[in-house]
């Protein structure tokens, strides 16, 4: 497999990836921005009006409005403005054809290095019903939907696994179980065959089936840690790697500390890979 190259470089913490209108999309954190970049680099960025520096994302609504988590559910409008669809704060996204919103968080400032706390799953339904459709998730994390829209896998950080969701005809979720353990994931991306990119938990990333096959690895450089994965077609099949400096012996608040007042490290790596993203 080809050695990862440097898209762009002297981001904030990217976050977030997302494979959209042909583009790759992401979350700048820090800097509160969405990126969107093309196969020759070329970016577009729009900015944000989320209260955190870190933990929000990014997903498209089924006629294609943007939505971004945070601080608040929003969604952007044609004409510009700004609507705020819930208030509930969250950090990942997932939206399915019907125009169901899952959020994922927890109830604990995880920048500021408070003990943590289980988290959950809520569904946002297009009426603007919001109720909870999961719990005790271990750091709830990257999640999402596969293209017939019948299952859900979000990442347990804290736990190690990616677990996944039967979802029900009303939107909630059923049947849960381990898709995949033994990892260190955060956001994440489903290929074509049912396969998840995903982090290892250390300076690596993995191709894993569903049961934890371990199907293909990628290494990167010390002290550069995945956040998020996403794939999509630049010429080709291509996996994104979204990566900033961390530190794996130093503590979770130090890290951070480094990433909003220090150089800025992000990093989006392309890797040209054999098997397509998801069809959706």
């Amino acid at each position: 497999m080809s050695e990862p190259k440097v898209l762009l470089s002297g981001l904030g913490m990217p976050e977030s990836g997302r494979w959209h209108d042909g583009r790759l999309w992401f979350c700048n954190w820090i800097e509160q921005q969405v990126v969107s970049v093309d196969a020759d680099g070329k970016t577009e960025y729009l900015d944000v009006p989320v209260e955190r520096l870190m933990g929000w994302s990014i997903a498209w609504l089924p006629d294609g409005r943007l939505l971004t988590t945070g601080d608040k559910l929003r969604r952007y409008e044609p004409d510009g403005s700004i609507t705020v669809l819930a208030e509930q704060g969250a950090n990942e996204i997932v939206v399915d054809a019907r125009g169901n919103i899952y959020l994922d968080g927890a109830d604990f400032n995880f920048s500021g290095g408070e003990e943590a706390k289980p988290g959950w799953i809520k569904l946002v339904t297009p009426d603007g019903q919001v109720r909870e459709v999961a719990d005790e998730i271990q750091f709830p994390n990257g999640m999402l939907l596969t293209p017939d829209g019948r299952t859900l896998i979000i990442s347990e950080s804290f736990a190690g696994r990616l677990t996944a969701f039967d979802v029900d005809p009303d939107g909630g979720l059923s049947n849960r179980r381990v898709f995949a353990e033994n990892l260190g994931p955060d956001g994440i991306a489903l290929d074509a065959e049912g396969a998840i990119w995903v982090q290892t938990g250390s300076e690596a990333v993995v191709r894993v089936a569903e049961g934890g096959e371990i199907l293909q690895r990628i290494d990167l450089a010390e002290n550069r840690a995945p956040f998020a994965l996403a794939l999509g077609e630049f010429d080709g099949p291509t996996l994104f790697i979204l990566t900033a400096e961390w530190r794996m012996n130093e503590a979770i608040t130090d890290n951070i500390a480094r990433l909003t007042s220090g150089p800025r490290t992000g990093e989006v790596l392309t890797v040209p890979v054999a098997v397509p993203p998801a069809a959706g």
